[in-house]
């Protein structure tokens, strides 16, 4: 019996070898490979693009690089360790990860930092952390829960309570305010729904009610004074050098000084002679089209594009409606927040201070990214793993 007890085991063992094989030879390099050369050259468009004020204000020129070096190491361990667990242990855990999301959110207000008129960050000594970064992925993990456990076609009921889910960090986020953040978790609920096959008469009432809702707050001036002015300088953009369009306005000299191939690393005007605000957060595609080009600005969009289609390929190839939900809402989650980001910088979209996924300084914004990028990658390991 003892020789049986160890024979069984002894076929365990390789099983569970076999799967784990099995597992990494479906990981997906193209995707993988795409975000690091992303996070990349965000470390490197990070440097050039503070490194003359840090020098003015007398600070060590690498202050912002070596910070986003860490922020980077950190998000791609971040990365594996999502990407490690099945991802139904996520399925499993999906409402108790949506109540973190929603403490941290409530949280924010009682303990939180207030900075600029907004009240979005946690401070942890040297650390700053902004849990809105982190609602996109609490929001996806909650709604593919729930879509999952619900077979057939979605009812009107059942959209409503997708509704409420998602309503409440979308209101806490946007109480903070952080408009952005919470058009970009309206964004990612819209394509969430129409994967999980909500009928299209409800979509349609859903986008009434939306356009419904944003007339009603305009005339109610729901939205604070400088999210008005940023919305009327961007459909005005020619009535004049306020304040509120002065950035994107100088975003586009820079990245139309930049030509085909670009000034050189380094070597934009725009960049060194401190012209585009926050150019290492919301404007940092400005230090990429000065110094890149068009050249450079097409690989960096191609990269994006090379993440956006692995992530479709991933939702197409998903071996269960959960998976295939996830990578719906990563998919709108990176994509969107790539075309807000980009759009803004170029005039196309207005101002609502939405990262450029990847690129952009700080940490909370690499690790929401990473490990979205983590539950994809988590989803197509295991399409053809054991069920």
């Amino acid at each position: 019996m003892a020789t049986a007890f160890s024979g069984r085991e002894a076929v365990s063992g390789r099983q569970e070898r076999n799967y784990v094989i099995q597992t990494l030879r479906h990981v997906d390099f193209a995707l993988l490979a795409s975000a690091l050369a992303l996070a990349l050259m965000g470390i490197v468009m990070v440097y050039t693009a503070t490194r003359a004020q840090l020098a003015q204000a007398g600070i060590s020129p690498h202050y912002y690089m070596e910070r986003q070096v860490i922020w980077v190491f950190l998000g791609v361990a971040l990365m594996v360790l999502v990407a490690l667990f099945d991802y139904h242990l996520y399925q499993q855990w999906g409402y108790y990860i949506y109540g973190l999301v929603v403490c941290s959110l409530v949280g924010v207000f009682v303990i939180g930092t207030h900075v600029y008129g907004s009240q979005r960050w946690y401070h942890f000594g040297p650390l700053q952390l902004q849990p809105s970064e982190f609602a996109p992925i609490g929001v996806i993990i909650a709604v593919a829960t729930y879509c999952s456990r619900r077979k057939g076609v979605l009812e009107f009921r059942e959209m409503v309570a997708i509704l409420i889910i998602a309503g409440v960090p979308m209101g806490l986020v946007f109480v903070q305010p952080d408009l952005g953040t919470a058009i970009l978790l309206g964004v990612s609920l819209s394509i969430m729904l129409v994967a999980a096959g909500v009928r299209l008469r409800y979509l349609l009432l859903l986008l009434v009610s939306v356009v419904t809702v944003v007339v009603l707050a305009l005339q109610a001036h729901l939205l604070k004074p400088y999210q008005m002015q940023r919305l009327t300088g961007f459909l005005h953009p020619n009535s004049g050098l306020s304040s509120y369009n002065y950035d994107t306005s100088q975003a586009k000299i820079a990245i139309a000084s930049g030509g085909m191939s670009g000034t050189g690393l380094g070597a934009g005007s725009s960049t060194n002679g401190l012209f585009v605000p926050n150019q290492q957060n919301d404007f940092i595609f400005s230090a990429v089209g000065e110094q890149l080009g068009f050249l450079g600005s097409a690989v960096v969009i191609g990269l994006f594009g090379i993440v956006a289609f692995r992530t479709l390929r991933a939702a197409q190839s998903a071996r269960d409606n959960f998976g295939r939900m996830v990578c719906a809402g990563a998919l709108a989650f990176i994509g969107f927040s790539v075309f807000e980001n980009i759009g803004m910088t170029i005039g196309l979209m207005p101002v609502t201070g939405i990262p450029l996924p990847f690129i952009s300084y700080g940490g909370s914004a690499a690790f929401a990214f990473f490990a979205t990028v983590g539950l994809v990658l988590n989803v197509e390991m295991r399409r053809f793993g054991r069920r």
